[in-house]
């Protein structure tokens, strides 16, 4: 097994093993920008292979951006433009991801979603919406009348008249699951840089020369993964090809106490700007209201405002009336990368040792093990990857309210008091959760990182209780 290195200060002159001797810069086979779901799937792909591999980000942590906030829906892939890279990716990937949450942890709950009609309009465009979830490949597919709706969604709002049923639509952690991707990855050997923003981008003697704020790295062969950035990435290797629009997506998380109100995600007819508004449970036991679509100039701009929320708050009292009257545990936004394209834009430009992997949108959790085959398979088409070996397998903590948790398990209790020791307990997270996550392979980098691997912080008192305990804990084992 190659050495493993994470590293979160300078980029050291140390070259990676078989890189050759001297104090120059770190040389890679493979460097892939960008540690968000597609990122660290990507550089998880790269990982059984023989290689030098980078993964690089300019946060303190993996999938500290678009993969942090977004709807948490495990796609079967039935709306997808047929035909497209993304409609075959998603569907790929969505096999993909199922098979491999269940060993690594990675809490899914198939629910199912409920494609919902409000006016003669909607109801007459289900049954194109039904053809075109079978020119996907997705044949489990029905149309539901008023009354079968109204019995499967008895608190569902007056006047829906029918809906699709999509029965393998799911919820998923959006956490864990480019967690895991890390964790193998730098398990394998994979170098991880985080704090590590792409400043400039020189091409030299057969290798790109990076300068990044934490130092120079030079590799052979680079993938652009930057998400929101991806444009301005592409910018910096002479290309102008696409421009990413922030779509910010607000959200509304309402109380666990809410749960029982929905038994599916409930989707509205889609539209060009994208899904629409959802009313959706999450695998931590709440209940998501939302997004919205705006686009935006800004890619930092993740703050709610009053005539979102007010909006949301509007239509989500047609879908499920008594969701209002439940208690909000947060509201949060997330940046979707719009690029103007139904598809994604990954391209290859093998004679200058790059690909660009852009425009991936709300799918690319679902489509994330599909895109990174796909990626490493184009960067097989010029490069000998040599022969690729299974990686050893992970399961991290389960994060899901439908499966069990340490606090429920007496015997881990009896073996380990400190998993009966609750530091959260609004999300019920105990000290044994927190001391593994803060000594675990791919750390937090912070407090709200910690809350990503743990859930603390992360209920109805957003970290009041405990905020205080969880610093000083995170604290502690940084000194």
């Amino acid at each position: 097994m190659r050495t493993t290195i994470t590293t979160t200060g300078p980029l050291t002159a140390r070259n990676p093993p078989g890189t050759g001797s001297g104090t120059g810069p770190p040389v890679y086979d493979v460097t892939v920008i960008g540690a968000g779901v597609v990122g660290t799937a990507i550089a998880r792909e790269l990982a059984r292979h023989p290689l030098r591999t980078a993964l690089l980000d300019a946060s303190d942590d993996i999938a500290n951006g678009t993969s942090k906030a977004n709807t948490a829906i495990l796609h079967t892939g039935f709306d997808a433009v047929p035909g497209t890279l993304e409609a075959r990716l998603v569907r790929e990937g969505a096999h993909r991801l199922r098979a491999y949450a269940a060993g690594a942890g990675i809490p899914v709950e198939r629910v199912g979603a409920l494609l919902v009609a409000w006016d003669k309009e909607q109801l007459a465009a289900l049954p194109g919406l039904l053809k075109k979830a079978e020119r996907n490949e997705y044949h489990a597919a029905r149309l539901l009348d008023a009354d079968e709706l109204r019995a499967r969604e008895p608190r569902l709002g007056p006047g829906a008249l029918g809906a699709l049923e999509i029965p393998d639509e799911s919820l998923v952690c959006p956490w864990t699951t480019p967690l895991a991707y890390t964790t193998q990855a730098v398990r394998a050997g994979v170098h991880l840089h985080l704090n590590c923003r792409v400043r400039d981008i020189g091409d030299d003697d057969g290798l790109h020369t990076l300068t990044t704020s934490r130092g120079t790295l030079r590799t052979r062969h680079l993938i652009n993964a930057a998400g929101l950035y991806a444009d301005e990435i592409d910018r910096l290797l002479g290309h102008d090809e696409f421009t990413v629009t922030p779509r910010r997506g607000q959200l509304i998380v309402f109380d666990k106490l809410a749960r029982d109100l929905v038994r599916h995600i409930l989707l509205p007819v889609p539209t060009a700007a994208g899904k629409g508004v959802l009313v959706a449970p999450t695998v931590f036991g709440n209940v998501l209201l939302g997004p919205t679509a705006e686009d935006i100039d800004d890619k930092t701009a993740t703050g709610s405002t009053a005539e979102a929320l007010a909006l949301l708050r509007e239509k989500g009292r047609r879908i499920l009336p008594d969701l209002l009257d439940e208690e909000v545990t947060a509201v949060y936004a997330g940046l979707r990368a719009a690029t103007g394209q139904e598809d994604y834009r990954i391209r290859s430009r093998p004679d200058e040792r790059h690909i660009t992997v852009g425009g991936i949108r709300s799918t690319g959790l679902t489509a994330s093990m599909a895109i990174a085959a796909h990626v490493v398979g184009l960067l097989g088409e010029s490069v000998d990857l040599g022969e690729p070996a299974e990686l050893p397998p992970v399961t991290l903590p389960n994060l899901g309210e439908a499966f069990p948790r340490p606090y429920q398990d007496a015997a881990l209790i009896a073996r380990d008091p400190a998993y009966g020791t609750l530091v959260c307990h609004c999300e019920r997270v105990s000290a044994g959760e927190i001391r593994d996550a803060l000594a675990s392979t791919v750390p937090p980098g912070s407090p709200d990182g910690l809350r990503r691997r743990t859930r603390a912080g992360n209920g109805r008192c957003q970290g009041f209780s405990c905020g205080a305990a969880v610093r000083a804990l995170f604290e502690e084992a940084r000194s």
